[in-house]
């Protein structure tokens, strides 16, 4: 029988504070996003850049440790697993979701000042593949 393997780890800037919910069992659930950016040079020598947004979800302790200690514009790591969800709205229209269901989370850098924003800073603020060896 042949294993599967579902694994994504991200580095990224925060670009919302944290959600909390609980479901009807009182189980904590934390939702957020988180932006990575990526950039590099075209064969012409000019410089590209390119944000990618994932929406990250955490359960049970670590959903209320992600509540507690992350805030917007935040460098985190984040280690899981993708998950994909299918839904339909009231007006019958199909929609399709991917996220990421954490598994790990590291607070990496120091906290930055309220009001930065991903979007703000499309690639001064955010590392460069260059910067990580893996």
């Amino acid at each position: 029988m042949s294993r599967g393997l579902n694994k994504v780890m991200i580095i990224g800037h925060l670009g919302r504070d944290p959600e909390m919910r609980f479901t009807p069992s009182g189980k904590p659930v934390t939702t957020f996003s988180v932006a990575t950016n990526r950039t590099w040079n075209s064969s012409d020598g000019e410089k590209h850049s390119e944000t990618e947004w994932f929406n990250v979800v955490a359960w049970g302790n670590l959903a209320e440790i992600c509540k507690q200690v992350l805030t917007k514009s935040q460098q985190v790591y984040i280690e899981g697993r993708l998950q994909s969800r299918k839904w339909e709205d009231p007006d019958g229209n199909k929609h399709t979701s991917v996220e990421i269901v954490a598994n790990e989370m590291l607070l990496l850098g120091e906290r930055k000042e309220s009001g930065w924003a991903p979007e703000d800073h499309p690639e001064s603020d955010f590392p460069t593949d260059e910067e990580y060896p893996f």
